[in-house]
């Protein structure tokens, strides 16, 4: 008579558990599609927008296309939008390095 309560817990431990798995996959799936990828995208624009250089041909996210003619230390670019034309330019808001600079040495 005192084993069947006990037997009982113990099932409705694993009941619980057994309740809980399909949440744990559901989150491993959405880490390694979507969390995952987002991290590592973010963490290439980051060495993208570190390493520009003078001379460097880039396309800001307002589609603006020139050439770095200055890199400040404030977080900021001087880009050559045409000739004459210079824009400051977050560098947070490069969006992509058509062509780079060869580096000197």
């Amino acid at each position: 008579m005192f084993a069947t309560p006990a037997y009982a817990q113990g099932a409705d431990i694993a009941a619980g558990f057994g309740s809980f798995v399909p949440l744990i996959l559901i989150f491993a799936i959405m880490y390694f599609l979507l969390i995952r990828p987002q991290q590592k995208k973010v963490k290439e624009h980051k060495a993208m927008v570190e390493a520009l250089r003078r001379g460097d041909q880039v396309v800001t996210q307002g589609g603006l296309i020139g050439k770095v003619s200055k890199v400040k230390e404030d977080g900021e670019l001087e880009v050559e939008i045409a000739e004459g034309v210079k824009v400051r330019v977050v560098r947070a808001t490069i969006a992509q390095v058509l062509s780079k600079t060869e580096p000197a040495g």
